[in-house]
């Protein structure tokens, strides 16, 4: 029954992930001299984030039956009017995320009771993960732009600890600064986008910066005659851009794979990644008042979706290979935005949180069974040896590629048909990208599932791959050893870590077929999520829905399931059954390979261009503005001009005492006759 949810049971959910971090931060780590162990360190951050699902998962029923919660939760300040409060906004949509955030991040808690076991940071992991859950519990919940700017700001802070946990790396500490940032770009512009809309609003408050919308699409930003909204739109998702890694500002993405395995599947599936997406969601009634800010979106997604997918074609680090599954799926994500099909990119994000989870847990496991190798060029035949990864990780590689019936599916391929309906500038390339990126990634994805588990045993002797470029996910340096010995065999790994992957392979399976109707036809998302009456593709799809099992059937001869099913078939060809033909690509075409080697050489170009061009502009501040105006003029300025004086009043202290006598008389003497008055000789 429609009602309030309770202010203080939901404060309790971003509340317990923070307790428990706080409690294995400071008791469990050298910090207090640690005062509790491993197990309670675990127990009391899985007991938050548990507490945190159960409450999630009870506020998501009671808004099905139509309750909600819009309030201020504490006032901090006020200023000119502008008031500065944390406050929640609980609907659809954030309960939603609340669950989704809340089951991965139990997931993870869990899964990393086996994967850190060895590791001498396992209580300080465990404060870290509870931390990053708390922050994007508060970022979701959020009812005011304030507050997500915190949260915003605050997983960004947890990513850079988490992504450099082994500071002891030195690729781990280039990565970590790398997202820092990275992430700093795309957040001025986030921070332009908030300003501007307090600036004209007057307000950080959601619902009053929505209702002043129609107002605000008649402005144009001062001294110009560009659109304010346009502007601030796009300032906005500048800043999901850094977030949700779209191209250009996606580079920090893949070297974030130096973090331990856990974090890659919690930054990368549910949380911090998605929150661009959720964002311009939210923002959907300002987004919706501009076309030019939809087609930005459109065109960026587009080229992230495909091209982030080429890259993954030859990546051989089996973390890497999903995490460029990472991105050309936001890519996705952000195209089903910029066609105005909100609902659609929120339900690819929670279908791709599960399976994308499951596959990066399923990595973390191959890697534990290899003995922290990644190089997937030394594994094959893993079937045998870990049967319950490989099925899971078959299972999150069907859902991934868009195989009828599993999640993926249903949201791939509603983006598919939403931007086929879309009909704003871009939507052509869009088109093919998307298209195009459905036969690529099935190729790579069964690329790495085949070289992985099938065909012939590559471990357990020596060989030439992976010692000198990569050298896995483990806290030790750089020169320690990986991989399997000879003789050694792979094995499954423990019930901690393959638990999770059972109870995430259930939704990566099952998600897309129940949900789809009620989030994407239904009213699971009414007067949540917005949609102006000139963009018609939601409507069009609506029209042509009859039924999740009737759309699963019919993907069957739909043309995506076609180009899913032939990169299937060519990956199975090329590693399987013939490897000679990569080989004879390899030496035809090998500039391709080089240009996709170097990432398009963005890294080179922020390099060479940004980073050398910051570095000139530092040192051209330095020279002329620190050691010539700051340096030279006011401080050893003032230093010479003290002096330059001192010489001079120097000489007036000669140390006799009938100088000091004459100077006394001399002062006298002007005294008198400044004060001295003169007789008048007027008449």
């Amino acid at each position: 029954m429609a009602g309030q949810l309770n202010p203080n049971l939901l404060l309790v959910v971003p509340l317990a992930p923070l307790a428990g971090s706080a409690i294995a931060g400071l008791f469990g780590t050298k910090f207090f001299g640690n005062l509790i162990g491993r197990k309670a360190s675990h127990s009391v951050t899985i007991l938050g984030v548990l507490v945190a699902f159960v409450i999630s998962f009870m506020t998501l029923l009671d808004v099905m039956n139509g309750a909600t919660y819009n309030g201020t939760i504490y006032n901090w300040m006020t200023v000119g009017g502008v008031k500065l409060e944390i406050g929640f906004l609980v609907d659809s949509l954030t309960a939603m995320m609340m669950c989704v955030v809340t089951f991965v991040s139990l997931m993870v808690h869990i899964y990393t009771i086996g994967y850190m076991e060895e590791d001498e940071g396992y209580n300080r992991f465990f404060s870290y993960i509870s931390l990053f859950t708390f922050s994007m519990l508060m970022l979701v919940m959020s009812n005011n732009f304030l507050q997500l700017f915190f949260g915003w700001e605050a997983v960004g802070l947890v990513s850079y600890l988490l992504i450099g946990f082994w500071y002891t790396k030195q690729t781990a500490v280039f990565a970590n600064m790398k997202a820092f940032l990275v992430n700093r770009v795309g957040d001025f512009g986030f921070i332009l986008g908030i300003g501007l809309l307090l600036a004209y609003a007057g307000s950080m408050n959601y619902a009053e910066v929505f209702a002043k919308r129609t107002e605000l699409a008649g402005l144009t930003l001062a001294g110009s005659d560009w659109m304010l909204l346009t502007v601030a739109c796009i300032c906005l998702f500048i800043g999901a851009m850094g977030k949700s890694a779209q191209f250009p500002l996606h580079v920090w993405l893949p070297d974030s794979m130096e973090g331990p395995t856990p974090i890659s599947a919690l930054i990368h599936a549910a949380t911090m990644v998605t929150a661009g997406i959720f964002m311009v969601t939210r923002m959907s009634p300002l987004f919706e008042l501009s076309d030019t800010a939809l087609s930005f979106m459109l065109i960026i997604g587009s080229i992230t979706a495909l091209f982030m997918g080429f890259l993954g074609i030859i990546q051989n680090d089996i973390k890497r290979v999903v995490a460029y599954s990472t991105l050309s799926q936001l890519g996705y994500m952000t195209v089903a935005l910029g066609a105005s099909a909100y609902q659609v990119a929120v339900f690819h994000l929670m279908t791709h949180a599960f399976f994308k989870a499951l596959l990066f847990l399923g990595a973390g496991s191959v890697i534990i069974g290899m003995h922290h190798d990644q190089d997937i060029r030394n594994m094959g035949g893993l079937r045998k040896y870990m049967p319950i990864t490989w099925l899971t990780s078959l299972l999150g590689s069907l859902a991934l590629i868009g195989t009828p019936f599993f999640s993926g599916f249903y949201s791939k391929d509603s983006i598919i048909e939403a931007v086929h309906n879309t009909h704003i500038v871009g939507a052509g390339f869009a088109n093919f990208a998307v298209l195009a990126g459905v036969f690529v990634t099935a190729f790579y994805s069964f690329r790495m599932y085949f070289l992985v588990f099938h065909g012939k045993e590559r471990f357990g002797h020596a060989h030439a791959h992976g010692h000198d470029e990569h050298h896995g996910d483990d806290p030790h340096d750089d020169h320690a050893h990986h991989g399997l010995a000879p003789g050694e065999k792979p094995h499954e790994t423990p019930l901690v870590v393959t638990l999770p992957l059972i109870l995430l392979a259930i939704p990566s399976v099952v998600i897309g077929y129940l949900a789809i109707e009620p989030m994407l036809y239904g009213d699971f998302f009414n007067n949540v999520v917005f949609v102006g009456e000139n963009h018609h593709a939601m409507a069009e799809m609506k029209e042509e829905f009859h039924g999740a099992l009737a759309m699963a059937l019919h993907g069957f001869t739909s043309i995506p399931f076609f180009l899913a099913l032939a990169g299937v078939v060519l990956s199975y060809y090329c590693y399987m059954v013939n490897p000679k033909v990569p080989a004879w690509f390899y030496a035809r075409f090998h500039g391709i390979h080089t240009l996709l080697d170097n990432k398009y050489y963005m890294d080179k170009f922020n390099d060479v261009v940004i980073a050398r061009g910051a570095r000139l502009l530092g040192r051209t501040f330095w020279t002329i503005g620190d050691r010539a105006l700051i340096d030279g003029l006011f401080v050893n300025g003032s230093a010479k001009l003290v002096g330059w004086f001192s010489t001079i009043v120097r000489h007036l202290q000669s140390g006799y005492i009938y100088h000091y006598a004459f100077v006394m008389i001399l002062g006298v003497l002007a005294f008198l006759v400044y004060f001295m008055p003169f007789p008048s000789f007027a008449r």
